[in-house]
């Protein structure tokens, strides 16, 4: 994602509990995304099983983006960067 020539990263990411996650992006835009209603609403087992908040819990920044078991997860960085997640 790019607002004028700057390409959007996510620089840090904090568990806070219930299935949020609070972001921290490179324009200083902070965001406290929950991901239960995706989560909980999905009919896919791999992705229900990151209801698992052990599994949850096990995400990590790779290059920007947020990411759980090398992509087993992730959302589009605009849908992070708005606080819309999509089913």
């Amino acid at each position: 994602m790019i607002f004028d020539d700057q390409v959007i990263a996510i620089i840090s990411a904090e568990y806070i509990g219930e299935y949020k996650i609070k972001l921290l992006f490179n324009d200083n835009t902070i965001q406290t995304v929950d991901f239960f209603p995706f989560l909980n609403n999905s009919l896919n087992p791999l992705i229900r099983k990151y209801l698992d908040k052990r599994e949850f819990k096990n995400f990590k920044i790779d290059n920007g983006d947020l990411e759980w078991n090398d992509f087993d997860l992730c959302f589009p960085i605009a849908d992070l960067y708005e606080n819309i997640i999509k089913p």
